[in-house]
């Protein structure tokens, strides 16, 4: 009964989705029995799409309400199901592993024998279904990357969707958490740990509302957002979202750790699978040959070019802005690409285009 429930929750991972989804290999079995108990997966593998009460749920596994509520909320205290207090009641859906589950495990910054177990176990995951599974050269990004502000060419039209500062104040509430990705490669190997940031993790809006109620991370207001933004644009990271115009967190990525960019380094085009939208451009006059831009650009997409000024491979250049704003001379502008199309519009609208290049995807 209990590799029954399992191998259902592979096939329930599946359909998930995600940057990770279920797939039949050990590992996936080896990870599940770690963070689900046979009973929460059989929750799982009830749960109904979308958004829904406990009842229902419920009524799915032929049990009474009051049975199955308290391990829903125990579930969601651990980031197994993602969940919301809206008129008056409490609101259930189940999680890919990434992004959703796998985040959420680590969001709290704690370092138990647990944590570090895991930790390995999701990592092994990780590397066995990207053995797998090679990315195809025409998915259709599932994330991007929102470019620096004060990097981009004065009198540029900028739309909302390209501007981070416009999400903070449009948002409410905000909470910042533990960077799920460097916070497990130091739970794996401190030595591991590039010295970035940890505690620069935005949640916005009902992302927000989620961390904040469950207790992965703490509430914070606008001004501690910005500074958590400016303190993420020294030391080198790179802003990075759900590729839809509206968006629910904002990770700070670093590219020795952070999947985003991970997964977009081992694509063939790194620019191509992750994007602003935006590209450097240098002022020639002002440029002094420091190279900094280079040392600073996470996707190594720089070199120095004739007369000693940088050049940019467009391959492999995700528009961050991080070499803009590193550059002691202010030599760099960051000006919009024309082969990008802007982010879908929400949710639905992503999954309608992912859905679209999936044909792509199998040859």
């Amino acid at each position: 009964m209990s590799d029954d429930v399992y191998r259902q929750l592979c096939d329930t991972m599946a359909r998930r989705g995600g940057t990770f989804p279920g797939m039949d290999i050990p590992e996936f079995y080896e990870l599940a029995v770690e963070l689900f108990t046979a009973r929460e997966a059989a929750i799982i593998n009830a749960l109904p799409r979308g958004l829904t009460p406990a009842g229902p749920i419920a009524a799915a596994l032929g049990e009474k309400e009051d049975t199955v509520l308290p391990i829903l909320e125990k579930m969601a205290d651990k980031g197994l199901v993602f969940s919301i207090k809206t008129k008056g009641r409490t609101l259930y859906s189940g999680l890919p592993f990434v992004p959703g589950i796998f985040e959420y495990q680590f969001m709290r910054g704690t370092d138990t024998s647990r944590d570090k177990k895991l930790a390995k176990l999701i990592m092994a995951y990780k590397t066995a279904v990207r053995q797998h599974r090679k990315p195809g050269e025409k998915d259709f990004p599932v994330y991007r990357v929102i470019p620096i502000n004060r990097s981009i060419e004065a009198g540029t039209r900028i739309h909302t969707y390209d501007q981070v500062k416009s999400y903070i104040e449009s948002s409410e509430p905000l909470a910042a958490s533990t960077c799920y990705c460097r916070h497990q490669a130091k739970l794996i190997d401190e030595k591991s740990h590039c010295g970035k940031p940890d505690d620069v993790c935005l949640q916005l809006g009902w992302g927000a509302r989620f961390v904040i109620d469950r207790g992965l991370g703490r509430k914070i207001s606008k001004q501690e957002a910005f500074d958590i933004l400016e303190r993420s644009e020294e030391a080198g990271l790179v802003h990075c979202t759900n590729n839809r115009q509206e968006i629910d967190f904002l990770c700070n990525c670093c590219s020795c750790h952070c999947i985003i960019l991970q997964n977009a380094l081992a694509h063939p085009q790194p620019g191509r699978a992750l994007s602003s939208g935006f590209q450097p451009e240098w002022y020639a006059e002002r440029c002094t040959a420091c190279e900094t831009c280079i040392e600073r650009c996470p996707m190594d997409a720089l070199q120095v070019g004739p007369e000693e000024i940088p050049q940019v491979d467009m391959d492999r250049c995700i528009g961050c802005g991080v070499c803009a704003t590193g550059c002691p001379e202010q030599a760099i502008e960051m000006r919009q690409r024309q082969d990008t199309p802007p982010p879908p519009l929400d949710r639905r609208a992503l999954k309608e285009s992912l859905k679209k290049s999936a044909p792509a995807q199998n040859g």
